[in-house]
């Protein structure tokens, strides 16, 4: 905690390089897990957002809603099953999505931002993301089960979120997509935020996760590796330390970056104020990946 005032201005003498060097870019932040979970750490978050639409940075949200969806199924009497990662979504579960992205938590992260003194603008994926749906089946539980309305984003159409970012608004998008003949379907939220940072060429893309960044040992919070680059991760793939649902993350992290995107971050949504302590630190509190 800081005590003194001397204290205080370093930290904003510290800052000072990281706002300078960044006026006026882009950063694309993946927003998810727990830092959508627990009220105290939302509003943390998105003032952080606020701040850096304040100092002339550009904040593009792309959020999740994994919990959400997954209570909302319940309710409907509806199992969450997962293929590789990737939500099982029926006729009936892809309406259960759309709604609760676009009616319920993409309105409320917009509002928020809002009351905080920001400007920010609403999307919908399937405005955003042209989509092609994904062919993926496995047996669970020993019933065959098709992934259903899962898509990957395949093509950008980032015109009206480029306008909301010269005009100085944070635009906040849903991931979701649409066919050429629009069919809805589910995106994950990592991939959807990887494909728009590489269309709008952004200087950071960050995810928010449930974890500090990428751990050579995922049960010690102390074994962070603070900075790799892409040929090391996919060294730490190959000896099974990235494994699981983070190997889908780093991978579409790493082909923003060969598409354009200058720097990614991974750093946990659980710690207060993470965005202005990985942005405006030296020391930074998650994982960089940088290239080759």
């Amino acid at each position: 905690m800081l005590t003194t005032p001397e204290a205080r201005s370093e930290c904003l003498i510290e800052a000072l390089p990281y706002i300078q060097k960044y006026r006026g870019q882009t950063f694309v932040i993946k927003y998810g897990g727990s830092a959508m979970e627990d009220d105290q750490i939302v509003d943390k978050f998105l003032r952080d957002v606020v701040f850096l639409e304040a100092v002339g940075i550009n904040p593009v949200l792309v959020h999740g809603g994994g919990k959400a969806i997954t209570a909302r199924m319940k309710d409907a009497g509806l199992q969450a099953r997962f293929i590789e990662g990737l939500r099982a979504t029926n006729a009936t579960a892809i309406k259960i999505v759309e709604e609760t992205l676009d009616k319920d938590i993409n309105p409320s992260i917009v509002s928020t931002i809002n009351e905080f003194g920001g400007r920010a603008k609403g999307f919908s994926g399937k405005n955003v993301f042209i989509a092609r749906q994904l062919q993926k089946q496995a047996v669970i539980e020993g019933e065959k089960v098709d992934i259903g309305f899962v898509g990957e984003a395949q093509e950008v159409n980032a015109g009206a979120v480029s306008e909301a970012v010269h005009a100085e608004i944070v635009p906040v998008i849903s991931p979701i997509g649409a066919t050429p003949e629009g069919v809805v379907l589910n995106i994950n939220a990592d991939i959807a935020a990887a494909a728009l940072a590489a269309e709008l060429q952004a200087a950071k893309l960050i995810y928010v996760t449930d974890v500090p960044g990428i751990m050579r040992d995922a049960s010690d919070r102390e074994s962070l590796i603070p900075s790799v680059t892409a040929k090391q991760v996919k060294s730490l793939i190959q000896q099974k330390i990235i494994a699981g649902g983070m190997i889908p993350k780093v991978l579409s992290a790493i082909s923003a970056m060969e598409r354009g995107v200058g720097k990614i971050h991974m750093i946990g949504g659980h710690i207060q104020h993470c965005l202005l302590l990985e942005i405006f630190t030296n020391a930074g509190i998650g994982t960089e990946i940088l290239p080759d």
